[in-house]
């Protein structure tokens, strides 16, 4: 039967491929991909031959109705991202709400992202949290994370290296100082890291150390 797979892959170690991803993927007529290039490599990893598209958050609104057309003519077709969950702060969203205006069965893998890993493994509260994405680089940065000072819960960002510092400041100068924090960098690559301190200690480390990868920031919430 036609239909759309979002399909999680790899944040590094490929290992952490699941069996069912590569078995849909090899089964699948097209596969959309945020850079083609990456995919390739995986894709090559695994031996699978299925075609393969492009599909990124510039030419996304372009292609939602010729691939829906293609999955309603009969075609299978699954959804990857250069790492993670499709959806999770990458591309997912415009064609998954299309195919279900258009009746379009949609099916989700569970598999790899870095929020969930990078929350439990902080050792902060994660009973209830909120997952607050890439906070915007300019405008309403601010009134984002001024809406945060009251949140109990703890929270989980996504962010650059080269924002890291920036943010962690910010983050400590509305939230406070002495707010408890984690930075987690490189999940499952042999050079992971999980750094915990206060905001303004971590924001002070990673002042004098520039960092690299991708990162993952937990910070706890307001204290009742």
């Amino acid at each position: 039967m036609s239909k759309l797979y979002l399909v999680p892959t790899p944040i590094g170690n490929l290992g952490d491929m699941t069996f069912r991803a590569v078995e849909v993927l090899k089964s699948v007529n097209l596969i959309l991909a945020e850079d083609t290039r990456q995919t390739a490599r995986l894709l090559n990893h695994f031996n699978i031959k299925s075609a393969l598209q492009s599909h990124h958050m510039y030419n996304e609104h372009r292609s939602v109705e010729a691939v829906c057309e293609r999955i309603l003519a009969g075609e299978t077709v699954a959804l990857v991202t250069d790492a993670g969950t499709p959806g999770i702060s990458d591309p997912g969203f415009l064609i998954v709400r299309e195919s279900i205006r258009k009746g379009i069965t949609v099916e989700t893998l569970p598999g790899p992202t870095a929020l969930i890993p990078a929350l439990v493994n902080s050792g902060l509260p994660c009973e209830r949290f909120c997952f607050e994405g890439f906070l915007p680089p300019k405008k309403g940065r601010n009134k984002r994370m001024a809406a945060l000072a009251e949140e109990t819960r703890t929270m989980v960002f996504y962010e650059s290296p080269f924002r890291l510092v920036k943010t962690l400041e910010e983050l400590a100068g509305i939230l406070g100082p002495e707010r408890e924090a984690c930075v987690s960098r490189e999940l499952s690559k042999i050079y992971e890291e999980n750094l915990r301190g206060t905001l303004s200690s971590l924001a002070a480390h990673y002042g004098g150390k520039a960092p690299k990868g991708e990162i993952v920031i937990v910070v706890a919430g307001k204290k009742d």
